[in-house]
């Protein structure tokens, strides 16, 4: 044994998971890798690129073919980062531009043949989830925080204590788009600032008094906008970001923006070109955001959505998955029948682990939809018992979900509403993360699992076989008792039509 060998004989090995997070963002595309270890995450490697995805957005939000290239080409350089890692590994997270872009499944499409992750388009309100979990694992407060991160085509608000986020909020208003909407042909007259604030005022309207109620004790800034703001107005400081900006610096600074006339004439050796051509738009909400909130000073955070993507994979990696706690948290809202719902859950996954092969259902989070959709198949039943998969379907698909997709979502909204009573192939959505074929199987499972336990009886299910086709079902029931339940078993044979609009056959032996 050598003595290098030898050094390393006391030390234990530990677990660790390389994780990467993408953000394509409306202004730039960041990316961020980092292992996993001992419940740390230890950042190794960023790549961030400025595409201003958002320019490419007309007044009918419609993505330009341009803007999409420029996307693509992005991805296609980020890609070499992305070699070698597991499809569990990487998360794909995209925001306000692909939100608001009536043909980004086109860029998503596209995109499949660059990257071989599905992209996420997440609600502003979980942007903002995420953005918090990366300030606050970073950022310590003693007591409340706000969270302000001006992104290129909108910003997120989030206050929140310890790691917990109580009020999360995302405006229409970014960077990039009040850029083009001001200082479209670059001039920086005061006119034009006073119009952008006012705007962004108006926007503010909606939640100003609700978030200085609540309070904090520090606000925080994130966002590269943020980040290029503190610098400017810190020129004459040797510490930079430890020193909080107000509002008096911003006036300033503005000032001096009015002064140069043009952004190309603005000339600050720390403003990168890329960052100049937005930093108009950026610097007049940040104003705004400081009146209507009434801030006093704000701090810096380098951490942002894409942190709080991999600080959520960590958690989904070792600890509870934040969806789960979701999903329990409505099913207590609600006053779900968790009895009910245990035996429904129960017989889901039992037709699931009998299926999965088969029906090429094997990713795990085909389990954990269909394990949530019977957990809250029920809460609609609130408003009405009468069309209660009407009811919950709109609960679902309406109300805050933190730690779900939009596509997460709606998968979960679509399973509930197709639960019971007859199937309009046509009222189907359609998703780009989930296959169709697969979501039909879903549907079929929770609603068979739904249908065994109507009579809400514990212990009312014989032991029975099931055996699946790739096209088919079939039910085995011991001799003699489906005959002593005809009720179920009319049921049964009508469930059976059914399952022909999901072009599965369902098979009733006794």
């Amino acid at each position: 044994m050598t003595e290098h060998e030898s050094i390393f004989d006391g030390v234990e090995s530990r677990e660790v998971s390389k994780v990467a997070a993408l953000d394509i963002g409306s202004n730039s595309f960041h990316l961020v890798v980092a292992r996993i270890v001992a419940g740390s995450v230890q950042i190794l490697h960023r790549v961030k690129q400025k595409v201003r995805l958002a320019e490419g957005l007309d007044d009918d939000n419609i993505l330009s073919d341009e803007a999409i290239e420029r996307g693509l080409a992005m991805l296609k350089v980020i890609a070499e980062s992305l070699k070698g890692f597991e499809p569990d590994s990487v998360r794909i997270v995209a925001t306000h531009t692909l939100r608001k872009a009536r043909n980004a499944r086109q860029f998503i499409r596209a995109a499949k043949d660059v990257l071989p992750y599905p992209i996420e388009v997440i609600s502003g309100v979980e942007e903002a989830r995420l953005i918090y979990s990366g300030v606050a694992h970073t950022n310590h407060a003693d007591g409340q925080q706000l969270v302000v991160d001006i992104g290129g085509g909108s910003t997120e608000f989030v206050i929140g204590k310890g790691f917990k986020p109580l009020l999360c909020r995302s405006l229409q208003m970014g960077c990039v788009s009040y850029t083009q909407k001001f200082f479209a042909n670059g001039e920086l007259k005061r006119s034009a600032f006073n119009k952008a604030i006012t705007s962004a005022a108006q926007e503010l309207e909606m939640i100003d008094v609700k978030y200085r109620k609540l309070g904090w004790v520090q606000c925080v800034g994130t966002s590269g906008t943020i980040r290029s703001l503190f610098t400017l107005c810190q020129q004459d400081k040797t510490n930079e970001h430890d020193i909080p900006v107000m509002l008096k610096a911003l006036r300033s600074l503005m000032d001096q923006f009015i002064d140069a006339g043009h952004v190309d004439k603005l000339d600050f050796p720390n403003l990168s070109e890329d960052r100049r051509v937005v930093i108009a738009g950026g610097i007049a909400i940040l104003i705004a955001v400081f009146k209507a909130l009434n801030i006093k000073a704000l701090v810096y955070s380098p951490a942002a959505l894409r942190e709080g993507v991999l600080y959520q994979m960590e958690d989904e990696l070792h600890h509870a998955d934040i969806r789960g706690r979701t999903a329990s948290s409505l099913a207590t809202r609600y006053d779900v029948d968790t009895s009910q719902a245990t035996m429904v859950l129960n017989t889901s996954l039992m037709l699931l682990r009998e299926a999965d092969k088969a029906w090429k259902l094997k990713g795990q989070d085909f389990k954990n939809m269909l394990g949530w959709a019977a957990l809250l198949h029920e809460v609609g039943i609130q408003i009405n018992s009468r069309g209660v998969q009407r009811h919950s379907a709109y609960i679902l698909a309406n109300v805050d979900m933190p730690g779900f997709t939009q596509e997460q979502q709606l998968l979960l909204a679509t399973l509930v509403r197709f639960h019971r009573k007859k199937i309009r192939i046509s009222d189907l959505p359609s998703f780009n993360l989930f296959d169709s074929n697969a979501v039909k199987r879903l549907i079929a499972l929770l609603r068979l699992g739904a249908l065994l336990n109507l009579k809400r009886q514990e212990q009312f299910l014989p032991d029975m076989t099931i055996d699946v086709t790739p096209s088919s079902l079939s039910l085995n029931f011991p001799e003699g008792w489906l005959e002593e339940k005809p009720i179920l078993s009319a049921d049964l044979v009508s469930e059976s039509q059914h399952w022909q609009a999901l072009d599965l056959e369902l098979l009733i032996n006794s």
